[in-house]
């Protein structure tokens, strides 16, 4: 059922929760104007905000483009919106997500309240041991942000959403343009990442590409159990029967490119992901034993009591990108007093714990801490007065500021 009367919802109050949803120490967008700013005379602000907004005099800003590294060394373009205009779309995001929450399956996991890419993860592991599903699609599709259809996208939309207001205001959107080196282009199709409005609504349009797709056409028409674990664009398949997986991987550039998508042809995998036999022989397959999905390699291996267990372990592209992160800033901010560079590398080593402290991956994570003390010493040693820095005055230094311990966050037991 097309809903067409929502914006009645957004109010005053409403707009003051999207307010305090809305990141504050993000950067700037191409107004320059910042969170302290801004809530100067916040009320005023986000009165004449909702005014404009229901009245149709709001004029969606350029988003600022800017890029930043990809695990296969190239770059993601990625747009920053202004303040004011990431609180607007805090606001239509509130809306949608009402709608849209009961329409998603249980499959999709990306950037929707109460899900996380490691319940993703989990989800994926226990198909391959439980369900014995050893037959993988490893999909990438290639540009997706910057592919999607602005009709195919409207016409999922009408589905659900009618509301005259919300759809301008996703228009504007979609239409604003990006502005890079001073020059301001209007793309006629995709979403620029960034912004809270875009991984929903390239949620909305996956969700009628391929989650509908695959529960209502291909699961019915499986063989054996099949799975479908997919977070924002990245997704993989998983399937009993070998037959079954060719026969998807067969028709899933079709249904994609009806769209106006395309498989990436080189990170599209068929993936033969059963155990290994006893002596370590692998079986022969067309893509290999392992793959990797949300910065995780799968590798099959033994737990404790002998059996074969799936394991999640730190890609080696993350691992490499996140010690290059490390480096990179020890580098540049050398000239910092070492409580200030401490600080800044316990938030680092946290982050990086709390995403891969998963089971089975204490070696890995372990290597990290390793490295990043490592790191840290060579640039400390390079300081101007710092030239004798060596190992002992490291570990004393270490005994005064503990950096915290490779620690285990996401448990399971098999």
């Amino acid at each position: 059922m097309a809903l067409s009367s929502l914006h009645h919802v957004i109010d005053l109050e409403w707009m003051l929760e999207a307010w305090r949803l809305t990141r504050k120490d993000g950067a700037p967008g191409i107004d320059g104007v910042v969170a302290a700013d801004y809530e100067a005379t916040l009320q005023a602000n986000l009165e004449d905000l909702l005014g404009r907004i229901k009245s149709g005099r709001y004029r969606a800003p350029p988003v600022r483009r800017t890029y930043i590294p990809k695990a296969d060394g190239t770059q993601r373009p990625l747009g920053i919106p202004t303040l004011e205009d990431k609180v607007a779309q805090r606001a239509i995001v509130m809306v949608l997500e009402a709608v849209y929450e009961q329409d998603f399956v249980d499959c999709s996991y990306g950037f929707r309240p109460g899900r996380s890419a490691h319940q993703a993860l989990q989800d994926l592991r226990n198909a391959c041991m439980d369900r014995r599903l050893r037959w993988v699609l490893d999909v990438d599709i290639r540009k997706y942000f910057d592919t999607i259809s602005h009709p195919h996208l409207r016409a999922f939309l009408d589905q659900r959403v009618t509301d005259g207001v919300i759809r301008r205001m996703i228009d504007k959107w979609l239409k604003a343009g990006v502005l890079e080196d001073g020059l301001l282009q209007h793309p006629t199709q995709g979403s620029p990442q960034g912004g809270v409005v875009s991984p929903l609504l390239a949620n909305i349009f996956l969700h009628h590409v391929l989650d509908e797709w695959y529960v209502k056409a291909v699961r019915p028409r499986m063989r054996g159990p099949s799975t479908l674990v997919r977070y924002a664009d990245d997704f993989v398949m998983a399937f009993a029967a070998v037959r079954d997986a060719e026969r998807v991987l067969a028709v899933l550039g079709k249904r994609v490119a009806k769209y106006g998508l395309m498989l990436h042809p080189e990170k599209t995998r068929f993936v033969d992901f059963r155990p290994p036999r006893s002596g370590g022989d692998t079986h022969p397959g067309t893509g290999g034993t392992t793959f990797d999905f949300l910065g995780f390699t799968h590798v099959w291996g033994k737990s404790r009591r002998g059996y074969d267990v799936v394991r999640q372990q730190t890609a080696k592209s993350r691992l490499a990108r996140g010690l290059a992160a490390v480096d990179d800033w020890c580098r540049r901010h050398r000239h910092r007093s070492i409580t200030e560079q401490h600080r800044h590398l316990t938030q680092m080593a946290r982050g990086h714990y709390a995403y891969y402290g998963m089971s089975g991956n204490f070696r890995r994570v372990g290597w990290y801490g390793h490295e990043l003390v490592r790191v840290w010493k060579k640039w400390l040693s390079r300081r101007d007065n710092e030239s004798t820095f060596c190992w002992s005055d490291m570990n004393e230094l270490l005994k005064r500021l503990p950096l915290p311990r490779p620690s285990i966050i996401h448990r399971y037991t098999t």
